[in-house]
């Protein structure tokens, strides 16, 4: 389970935003350990066929530490996994570097329009090879059919991470990461690669001393299709979105053709959730909250943070970001991340000009 830290409601494990007021959600607090059996007195050795029986088959890919990967990957261990992929941690036998392998499920591996996209995305590697950007080295597939992505390794915190620990960012911290996101994002979008799903759990905050700390986004390409929910279908011509509900734009809800400017909206709804710690559209369900998205305008700002200097101009520029209409938005991201640093920039002027000024 999960539940809201602002209001304390409880949500099922696979919901991410609290329907009452926005706010992201956070693991339950797991049990004490007084609330866990006590194996010692469990001494009764059970049947070897009815365990063996009972034991869930794990799935192909799950377990690969240990290999080696095309005669050079040297597996090491398992960074972690999710309802596509496994992602584990390489070194190069040769030069000692280090790689993520991320091993695709098969249903994904069988995905035509997935793998499409990704074989399009390894064949312009060296193109996008951008601080950035963590792009595709290669493909390849295992001798057990199961196709993989090779890396480079990122150590770093995840931007979702980041936020929730933080509850908001500052108004400088997020200017600093949606700059980093818009320069990686137009390097794809230069090439005609649009994300699809840029999300905070899709933007690694990169710590590798002494280099500066920067913004890479992650997994360009894999954003899967899905079929759309019967509710969420009344909202789209063809019943398939791409993308994360959450941070889709409304041309995704509809079901329309994309280009870069799609980005550009989940660019904008990040940075207002990276300011605030919760989304400008709410809603009792997630159908609702993305229904809203369709037809409302988005909670101000300067309602969530009243702490800080937003002038009028940051506000249009917010807006502009998350405009309904592509027309309406910032043509490119980096266009959304220079007018959002200079309006930041002149919001902080004003107030030094009002604290100190004659």
């Amino acid at each position: 389970m999960k539940r809201c830290p602002t209001c304390g409601t409880s949500f099922p494990d696979e919901a991410k935003f609290c329907t009452k007021d926005g706010a992201r959600l956070v693991a339950a607090k797991p049990l004490r350990a007084s609330d866990q059996p006590d194996w010692r007195t469990m001494t009764a050795e059970p049947d070897a066929s009815a365990a063996a029986a009972a034991r869930p088959t794990q799935p192909v890919g799950t377990d690969m530490v240990g290999q080696v990967l095309e005669g050079r990957y040297r597996i090491t261990r398992k960074l972690g996994e999710g309802g596509m992929s496994f992602v584990y941690l390489a070194e190069d036998e040769e030069g000692g570097d280090k790689y993520a392998i991320k091993v695709l499920s098969p249903a994904l591996s069988q995905d035509q329009n997935a793998m499409a996209r990704l074989r399009r995305e390894a064949d312009l590697g060296g193109r996008l090879a951008h601080l950035n950007i963590c792009h595709i080295i290669r493909l390849g597939e295992t001798t057990q059919g199961l196709v993989y992505i090779v890396m480079p390794y990122i150590d770093g915190e995840l931007l979702a991470d980041r936020t929730h620990r933080a509850g908001q960012l500052s108004a400088e911290e997020t200017t600093r990461w949606v700059r980093d996101i818009a320069a990686g994002l137009q390097c794809a979008h230069d090439l005609g690669i649009v994300h699809r799903d840029l999300k905070p759990e899709n933007v690694m905050i990169a710590q590798q001393p002494p280099a500066e700390d920067r913004a890479v986004v992650m997994d360009f390409g894999l954003a899967k299709e899905r079929k759309a929910s019967p509710a969420l279908e009344k909202l789209t011509a063809t019943g398939i979105v791409l993308g994360t509900p959450e941070f889709m734009s409304p041309e995704q809800l509809r079901g329309k053709a994309l280009d870069g400017r799609t980005d550009v909206y989940s660019l904008a709804l990040m940075t207002y959730e990276m300011l605030t710690g919760k989304l400008p559209f709410q809603g009792r369900t997630q159908q609702e909250m993305m229904i809203n998205r369709l037809r409302s305008d988005p909670t101000p700002i300067r309602a969530m943070r009243p702490d800080i200097p937003f002038t009028e101009e940051l506000e249009r520029v917010l807006i502009k970001g998350m405009a309904r209409d592509p027309d309406d938005r910032y043509p490119t991201a980096p266009s959304f991340a220079e007018a959002l640093d200079a309006a930041v920039r002149r919001a902080g002027g004003s107030m030094i000009e009002r604290l100190f000024g004659n």
